[in-house]
């Protein structure tokens, strides 16, 4: 992972040339012509675009994150902390979310909307968000009610006082957790809505190069096969440091949450 996001921060030192400039011949093999990783139809460095790729598909991964996990946390947080009619409210919204398979209502916002790297993180994001506002509102839920919280409440703090300094920061954890492998599917949506052809058109990433390489993949395997085991990699990794996480928050590891 940390090898990634070197490699995406370092992009334009690792290498100079664009990613959308025509280099060489088409249809270079492999370790031809100085090519590491061959060229594509239009004789464009595949390493080159892998390279660069691996900025467009980090960056929205973890841009998308952030954004559901701030819509999750403050619908999740509000509809626990309150209960009630908010709660129901708030997780009938959800629910309407949930109902959508996530892959078509995001292929729906960007199509909607013209393709472009902030529409692509809104429709991720717009995706991602239910399962970690429930997370939330259950972390909520079991918490509101334990000793530190009714001594707050005791002492006469105001309940958005309560909610951000005792509940939260107890409630983060496993939501912090499930927001690291969340950058993994991020990757995954993103990918497949440039592999349709609907990510932005003037970023290079992966899954616009899997997407080109489709229909000649019987005659240049290359141009399909690498960026896709760049999408592997990278969300392998990403679900392994999400484990990491787990283990190293998980209140069984640490000896029990915070009190």
């Amino acid at each position: 992972m940390a090898g990634l996001v070197v490699i995406a921060l370092a992009a334009p030192v690792i290498s100079p040339n664009d990613p959308w400039d025509m280099v060489g011949r088409p249809f270079t093999p492999p370790l031809s012509d100085g090519f590491l990783l061959g060229s594509d139809t239009l004789g464009r460095d595949i390493l080159s675009g892998i390279i660069h790729g691996s900025r467009v598909s980090l960056f929205v991964g973890l841009a998308a994150t952030v954004a559901a996990l701030a819509i999750g946390l403050v619908v999740g947080g509000v509809a626990g902390f309150f209960s009630g009619r908010v709660d129901n409210a708030l997780m009938r919204l959800t629910e309407i979310f949930q109902t959508i398979p996530s892959f078509v209502l995001a292929i729906m916002l960007v199509a909607v909307f013209q393709p472009s790297l902030a529409s692509t993180i809104t429709a991720i994001a717009v995706v991602s968000w239910p399962p970690i506002a429930r997370l939330a509102r259950a972390e909520f839920l079991a918490k509101r009610n334990l000793e530190y919280v009714s001594a707050a409440v005791s002492a006469g703090r105001p309940g958005w006082d309560i909610a951000l300094r005792e509940i939260l920061p107890n409630a983060l954890p496993p939501i912090i957790v499930m927001a690291s492998l969340g950058v993994a599917t991020a990757i995954l949506l993103e990918s497949a809505i440039s592999f349709l052809g609907l990510g932005d058109p003037n970023l290079a990433s992966w899954g616009y190069m899997i997407g080109v390489g489709r229909t000649v993949i019987r005659q240049a395997w290359w141009m399909s096969v690498f960026p896709g085991l760049a999408i592997m990699v990278a969300v392998l990794a990403i679900n392994l440091l999400g484990e990491g996480l787990n283990d190293a928050i998980s209140p069984s590891q640490r000896g029990g949450a915070k009190a």
